[in-house]
């Protein structure tokens, strides 16, 4: 509709001010609304559940400190036995299944952990950490752990729900679903947060909806940041996107390193001489080989790992995950304890040091307490998030979003020039991100046909020939 010049006056009305950022974003602003609006509601239920777990992760490692502090300090004595004697009194307290692994004490009063494989009872995916006094060889406890961290039972626990809600591999789509959605559903928060007047970015002298909105808008604002990492770092380890992350890491040849865990020397071969410790000490023994780790700067805490076999060496790693990070490995031939091969944490690939860093600040163990406060406030402000967004559909009314209703059809509108770019980018992101792509792909077949639904239907209430306004 244009609007014809005044007839009163000579004179044109004069044109209007040019508004092309406006002009511009007018046309994307309802798709960007239409995705915004209903991705959340449709994935707020996942993202809710990753939230609540999150925060309780987060909170896990000061409280498994608590829950299991007989196992974890002892007394501080005068010396530190020998590793050999601590694995061999923990053998004989617990002599079934294998020692896969051992950490010893890495302060003054915390325990040596032998970590044993293939005990019956204890999941194939864990170990039985054997918890021993290093001053006395006196077993303190025994605890199913998992993973690199050493979590314990409570962590572990809180882990696997937030990782797949005890579900196994089918478990864990619920995670990825909800971190490929995250930076999506923030990223068009924020378009639509700025692109609004900016009468409504304040909260002061306004209620009912507007003010929700305004508190949903204000907080996922200060919180976007913290979103789009959890979201980048949580898909690195997930199913089939993180499948996809580590492919493309090795084609680059940025995949994480690892020390060649090969005998060599004359004595290859000879290394499977037991000692005094049992299966976890084979030739020269565990103390010679933490002395040699010792001597390539390795310092605690560490973990040593036997020879797998005869044709294999020692492997002593650090196993530190908060900063600095202390990452180092080292491979000790059994049979003359020489160092066979060195490994430093400073000579890994650029993208293998930031995945390293990225997982370890998404777990809370790069920064300590400071790492799971921030962790557990983003997970406060996402389930606030969350209440927020499902109040203000309650407070408009199931059709609506944002005070105003979501048109069909809004993609038709974006120019060509925007459209295309858009459609490439968002294919890229399908096939690298499934659980991103697949849904989407459902959610515009559904919309698509419920569209068509309704514009049927209106054909048939306006009757032939008349066309639905």
């Amino acid at each position: 509709m244009t609007t014809a010049p005044s007839t009163t006056t000579d004179e044109a009305p004069p044109p209007a001010t040019p508004a092309p950022q406006k002009n511009s974003w007018a046309p994307l602003r309802p798709l960007v609304l239409r995705l915004h609006f209903y991705a959340g509601v449709l994935v707020a239920p996942f993202l809710l559940v990753a939230a609540v777990t999150g925060l309780l992760y987060a909170a896990s490692f000061q409280a498994e400190k608590i829950v299991y502090d007989r196992e974890l300090t002892v007394p501080v004595g005068e010396r530190k036995l020998p590793i050999g004697e601590q694995v061999a009194a923990a053998r004989k307290a617990h002599p079934e299944g294998t020692v896969t692994a051992v950490r010893p004490s890495p302060e003054d009063d915390a325990t040596t952990r032998v970590l044993v494989s293939g005990v019956p009872g204890v999941d194939e995916d864990h170990t039985l950490a054997v918890f021993v006094d290093p001053y006395t060889a006196k077993v303190r406890g025994a605890l199913e752990q998992y993973g690199a961290t050493g979590a314990l039972p409570l962590r572990t626990w809180i882990d696997e729900f937030h990782r797949d809600l005890h579900l196994g591999e089918p478990g864990r789509l619920y995670s990825e679903l909800a971190a490929s959605w995250l930076s999506v559903i923030t990223a068009g928060g924020l378009v639509l947060w700025f692109s609004r007047r900016r009468a409504l970015r304040t909260v002061r002298g306004t209620k009912g909806r507007r003010r929700t909105l305004g508190l949903h808008g204000g907080v996922g604002v200060w919180a976007a940041a913290g979103f789009f990492f959890l979201s980048a770092t949580g898909l690195t380890w997930s199913a089939h996107a993180g499948a996809s992350i580590d492919e493309l890491r090795t084609s680059l040849g940025q995949a994480t390193p690892s020390v060649s865990a090969a005998a060599g020397g004359e004595h290859a071969g000879h290394g499977s001489a037991a000692g005094q410790a049992g299966d976890a000490a084979h030739g020269v023994g565990l103390d010679k080989v933490l002395a040699a780790a010792r001597a390539e700067g390795l310092g605690d805490p560490v973990e040593i790992v036997p020879p797998a076999d005869a044709n294999s060496a020692y492997v002593v790693k650090q196993v530190q995950r908060s900063w600095p990070e202390k990452q180092d490995s080292v491979a000790i031939d059994p049979g003359s304890g020489e160092v066979t091969d060195v490994l430093r944490f400073a000579d890994y690939p650029v993208l293998a040091k930031l995945t390293r860093w990225g997982i370890d600040l998404h777990t809370g163990s790069l920064f300590g307490l400071a790492n799971q406060i921030a962790l557990m406030l983003l997970a406060l402000c996402l389930i606030l998030l969350i209440v927020w967004g499902y109040r203000m559909w309650w407070q408009r009314g199931r059709a609506t979003a944002f005070g105003r209703p979501i048109p069909r059809g809004a993609w038709q509108q974006v120019p060509p020039q925007i459209l295309v770019p858009l459609l490439a980018v968002t294919a890229v992101l399908g096939y690298f991100l499934p659980l991103f792509g697949i849904p989407l792909a459902a959610f515009l077949a559904v919309d698509i046909l419920l569209g068509e639904i309704a514009h049927r239907r209106g054909r048939r209430s306006y009757g032939p020939g008349t066309p639905a306004q």
